[in-house]
Formats: C-alpha cells, sequence, structure tokens
C-alpha cells in the first residue's frame, strides 16, 4: 500500500467492517486514526473532503467514503 490514511470512528459498524477486511487480509500500510480521539485528524477530515463522515480514506488527492468502495479499492491494490 502507499501510506493511506483511513479515518475511523469507535461505534462505526462500517468502520469495523473495513478494520476487519484490513486485519483479515493482513494488509500493511494503511494508518488507520479514529477521529473520536484525534481532534486534529477529525479536523483535517472536515477540512479536506467538506464532511465528518467515516470511514474515510485519504487517496491524497480525495476522499473516498463508501465502506464497499474503500474494501474494493484496497483489495485491489494488493
Amino acid at each position: 500500500m502507499d501510506n493511506l490514511k483511513l479515518y475511523v470512528s469507535t461505534v462505526c459498524p462500517f468502520c469495523k467492517k473495513v478494520e476487519r477486511f484490513i486485519k483479515k487480509n493482513n494488509i500493511e500500510g494503511i494508518e488507520i486514526t479514529n477521529i473520536d480521539f484525534n481532534a486534529d485528524a477529525r479536523n483535517l477530515l472536515v477540512e479536506k473532503g467538506g464532511k465528518k463522515q467515516v470511514p474515510a480514506l485519504d487517496l491524497g488527492d480525495r476522499i473516498m467514503y463508501e465502506s464497499d468502495d474503500i474494501i474494493e479499492f484496497i483489495g485491489n491494490r494488493e
């Protein structure tokens, strides 16, 4: 992976779905940041993507939001 950043929240079932996929498939190179505990990351997510929705995968030039889209994207990059 290209050192991507995944923003998640503690009680988000869609975030857990993506995190389980990453763990199950031993995918490395994705920094997971919980916005519940990191106000700077939460503010950066809103600044970059325009909203606080999670899961959110920071691709550098854009933010990808839907869990199924994120799973498909990272699954195809291995």
